[in-house]
């Protein structure tokens, strides 16, 4: 048990970790580096499911990739407020990814749910 506790806190560290803002609001701040140097690519994760994107705020770096994956038991979709990324509707355990090569913010929402909405800030 002591050995899983101390390779989940190495993925963990590694990977990066979750971090309340002043505003309340839940947000995963991606680690660039790891014992071994710095990340080749990042990927971060975001579920949906329940009829949210969680975490609803995710800041990562320039260069990050985001992986939406929908673990929800009816079809979402992922859409930029501006049109730069759109996926097809997802069905469950359907994935979408986008690249975030520019800092700035993302606003995005389901089009087949609206009042879903989230966003990546790129750091």
């Amino acid at each position: 048990m002591k050995r899983k506790m101390t390779k989940l806190i190495a993925a963990t560290a590694m990977l990066g970790a979750f971090a309340w803002t002043s505003a309340g609001n839940l947000r995963f701040v991606a680690s660039a580096a790891s014992a071994q140097g710095p990340a080749k690519s990042q990927e971060i994760v975001v579920k949906i499911d329940n009829f949210s994107f969680m975490p609803h705020d995710i800041t990562v770096a320039t260069g990050a990739t985001v992986i939406w994956v929908n673990n929800d038991d009816i079809p979402h979709t992922v859409v930029s407020t501006t049109d730069l990324f759109k996926s097809k509707a997802l069905d469950t355990d359907d994935k979408f990814s986008f690249k975030f090569d520019k800092p700035g913010t993302y606003e995005y929402f389901c089009s087949i749910h609206p009042k879903m909405t989230a966003r990546v800030i790129v750091q």
